[in-house]
């Protein structure tokens, strides 16, 4: 019996005709959504899937919304919980699902909950207020909280601040439930590291950067029955062709391929409007690029691999819409599939699995 799947895209309702999250079936084999319906939610900025694809949980002005995924995709809240700060632009859960850990671009605040074993979110754990100053431009002058996440063994967090160009490293105690920090990673001045993700087996990180429109790949080292993690820095490679060059690009997601061993790497980059594509070596965790290439769309703020690896679909902010494409991962390639789908201001965008 073939899989059934649906796709999650969060835009902003302030504005438009959006109303938060809109979803989606998904056509595996011809790489293309089809809209189904809408839920409410105030600016669904982000939106994120639990491991076991049974919760998704949203960004809202009111905090962060849970719902679960019902057996044929819908969606049923579960509950709201505020974060006690501005409005958030990132979520992350962990592996285990007893952890989501909240960005906060406005206030440079990261937030760490409690998972509910039925999903919903819990209290707050802690919360870390970045500080510091940055750089004298405009989007880096102060503390901007752009991704936190939680490695899969419970014991560090990362959090990334592009507004103080600095990703730091927080041991969690689960004991008391405190982030300690241990280390600082000092990026380049005005770089704005945005994104990061640890490939599957946690031995190299890859960390994107917005303004300086890079991926800086790092071996993570940690000391055995210490406390002490190392990052050594082993490759930096463009987020864009060198011939696209472009003051105004800025890189936005950064996303494996579903595959066990993440083989490949997707980033998309505004401005400039397009996706490049990497093969990963998976013993070194260096980076070759294959090809980047237009996405037909206009700032592509997020996009989703396809389980079959085979399609794309990436969420167009400023165009909004939603565009298909193939993927040709010999030759770097990437080709229109199916009609654009229509979606105000798309900010996030995830697929689901089924569980029927």
């Amino acid at each position: 019996m073939r899989s059934k799947y649906v796709a999650y895209i969060g835009s902003y309702s302030y504005t438009g005709s959006a109303k938060g999250i809109t979803i989606c079936d998904v056509d595996i084999e011809k790489g293309k959504f089809t809209k189904r319906t809408e839920i409410e939610v105030n600016n669904s900025s982000y939106v994120a899937v639990s491991r076991d694809q049974k919760t998704l949980y949203s960004i809202a002005d009111e905090g962060v919304v849970a719902f679960r995924i019902l057996d044929n995709g819908g969606l049923s809240k579960l509950n709201t919980r505020n974060i006690r700060g501005m409005r958030g632009c990132h979520l992350a859960v962990d592996k285990s699902g007893q952890y989501l850990t909240v960005s906060g671009y406005h206030d440079g605040k990261a937030t760490l909950l409690a998972l509910n074993p039925d999903g919903s979110v819990g209290n707050i754990i802690d919360g870390v207020y970045d500080q510091g100053v940055g750089s004298v431009a405009e989007r880096t002058f102060r503390p901007h909280v752009s991704c936190a996440r939680m490695t899969d063994d419970q014991k560090y967090i990362l959090i990334a601040d592009l507004g103080i160009d600095q990703v730091k490293i927080f041991r969690f105690d689960k004991a008391d439930g405190k982030m300690r920090q241990i280390d600082t990673l000092r990026c380049e001045l005005q770089s704005g590291p945005r994104h990061f993700r640890f490939c599957p087996d946690r031995k190299y990180l890859y960390l994107l950067y917005e303004l300086k429109n890079v991926i800086d790949v790092y071996a993570f080292h940690e000391e055995e029955g210490g406390d002490e993690v190392t990052l050594e820095k082993i490759q930096t490679i463009p987020t864009y062709k060198e011939k696209d060059q472009d003051p105004l690009i800025a890189a936005c997601q950064m996303r494996f391929s579903p595959d066990k061993d993440a083989s490949h790497l997707f980033v998309s980059n505004a401005g400039i409007n397009t996706i490049s594509i990497y093969d990963r070596d998976i013993k070194t965790g260096l980076l070759t690029m294959k090809g980047s290439l237009p996405i037909g769309g206009e700032y592509p703020k997020d996009f989703c691999i396809f389980p079959d690896e085979k399609h794309i679909a990436v969420a167009n902010n400023e165009s909004g819409t939603i565009t298909f494409l193939n993927i040709d991962y010999e030759h770097g390639l990437l080709s229109m599939c199916a009609r654009e789908l229509e979606i105000d201001e798309p900010n996030s965008i995830c697929m689901v699995k089924l569980q029927g």
